[in-house]
Formats: C-alpha cells, sequence, structure tokens
C-alpha cells in the first residue's frame, strides 16, 4: 500500500501542475465506450489535493487490514473491486459527469474487511471487521446518494468488496476428510469389519449353532433371551441347541453379544 500510495502522490504532483487535465481526460464518463477503459486508471487520479488526502489515510489502514493475509489475494480482490466499482459508475453516472479517486477502492476494502472473516470463520478478522465498523462507521453516509460525491462509486466498491470477500474466501480442507471419514463408516464396510473381528475372536458356527450379524433396527426388533458381559470367547461354551450367537450393533465402539433362540432371528 505504500508504494500505491506513493504512486498516486507522484500523478497527483503532475495532475495538479497541468490543472487536472489527466483526471478529466483519463476519468470515467458514464456511457462513453471511448471511456470504458478509464475504470482502470480513475483510481490513480484526484480532483484536487483535499480529494487525495480523504483517500490516502483510510486507503493505507483498510488496504493493509485487507492485504495482510496474503498479497496475491489482495491483488485479485483489488482488480475485482476496481472493476465492479468503475463499470458501476459507468453504467449508473450522470453522462455529463467525471469520475475519479481511489474512494472506490477505499469503499471496497472496508466492505471487505467487514465480511472476510466471517467468511474465513477466523475469529481475529471478525473482531477486526467490527472494531473498523465503529471507528469508521461515518464511511456508510458515502454510500448514499449525495450531490457532487461520487456515491455510486462508493456503493459499488463496496458491493465488490463483498463480494471478493465471498469468491476468495479460504476453502476448509475439513469437508473432504469428513467425506472420506463417512465412506470409510459406509454399513457394508461396517459390516465386513464386525465378520472379521467375530472371525478373530474365533466366535464360529458349530454344529447345531449359527452366527448371525444383524444391523441396529433389527437387533432392537429382537428379544434378546440371554446377554453376556463377561468375555466373549466364552460365547460358544454357554449356548444350548437351538441358540444362535447374535452380535448386534456397534455402539460407541463397543459390539452387543447376545444369545438367541434360532427361531426368534429374522
Amino acid at each position: 500500500m505504500v508504494g500505491f500510495l506513493g504512486l498516486i502522490w507522484v500523478i497527483q504532483i503532475a495532475n495538479w501542475a497541468d490543472s487536472y487535465a489527466l483526471s478529466f481526460d483519463y476519468g470515467i464518463r458514464a456511457w462513453d465506450p471511448d471511456r470504458l477503459p478509464a475504470i482502470v486508471s480513475a483510481p490513480f487520479l484526484h480532483f484536487s489535493w483535499a480529494h487525495i488526502e480523504g483517500n490516502s489515510g483510510p486507503l493505507f489502514i483498510f488496504g493493509f487490514l485487507a492485504a495482510y493475509r496474503g498479497v496475491k489475494r489482495f491483488l485479485w480482490v483489488t482488480a475485482l473491486i476496481a472493476v465492479v466499482s468503475g463499470l458501476g459508475a459507468w453504467l449508473t453516472s450522470s453522462p455529463q459527469a467525471v469520475g475519479a479517486g481511489a474512494s472506490g477502492l477505499v469503499f471496497g476494502y472496508f466492505g471487505y474487511i467487514l465480511v472476510k472473516g466471517a467468511f474465513d470463520r477466523h475469529l481475529i478478522d471478525i473482531v477486526v471487521g467490527l472494531v473498523m465498523a465503529l471507528c469508521f462507521a461515518y464511511q456508510f453516509a458515502g454510500l448514499l446518494p449525495a450531490e457532487g460525491i461520487g456515491w455510486q462509486a462508493h456503493l459499488f466498491g463496496f458491493a465488490g468488496g463483498i463480494l471478493g470477500g465471498w469468491l476468495f474466501r479460504e476453502r476448509s480442507s475439513a469437508a473432504p476428510a469428513l467425506d472420506k471419514a463417512e465412506k470409510r463408516q459406509q454399513p457394508g464396510d461396517s459390516r465386513s469389519a464386525l465378520l472379521k473381528e467375530i472371525d478373530d475372536l474365533g466366535l464360529r458356527a458349530l454344529p447345531g449353532q449359527r452366527a448371525v450379524l444383524v444391523d441396529e433396527r433389527a437387533r432392537r426388533r429382537a428379544v434378546p433371551e440371554r446377554q453376556l458381559d463377561d468375555d466373549p470367547r466364552a460365547l460358544l461354551g454357554r449356548t444350548r441347541p437351538g441358540e444362535a450367537v447374535e452380535v448386534g450393533g456397534a455402539v460407541a465402539g463397543e459390539h452387543t453379544l447376545t444369545l438367541k433362540p434360532v427361531s426368534s432371528l429374522a
């Protein structure tokens, strides 16, 4: 931001020396196709010393806060704000007026700072946005229609900053990781894992018995005859004729092992 401010002040000196001819020649004139490139040049130009002084302070503060999380992201946001602000002014301003100044960027950075904390889910950025909104609350008046002020550039710049906060928000990698975890917990995979655990424990069906794996709904429908809380390895030794082994659904990483009559199993 220091470099940008230095550049616009150097241009201001040349512009002032030429009676602000640069601002009139390269500013935005609404609905003039030849002036569309002025969307790029207008933020570097001003119409008076008071004009550039009024923009320099907020531009430095808001620009610094907008850039501290990454220069590349900041440059993309700046380009978006300049285009939205300039194009909005070109479409909605009076054709008899010429617009110039960095105030569109000022309001764009302001809007970006207000929302980027919420979009990025960074608490510190949310706090910074709230503090800036309170300290610079008077800036909101610049979004309202007023005579002799390029409020269209302010309004569209502010909207461009909010849009930039959404488009260039940080994408979290938590969602893909969650999707992978959910895929690993598919019913078919859980069934295979439980069957392997049963096999590792040696719970194999003996003659006259059968091992049955049921889901949670089936376990709720069935009425257990006996439930064993001790070592499941002893389960086979305590079965009676006509009973089978049922392994219920997993709850908090544990399995319910019950004895049921063969006839009661669905």
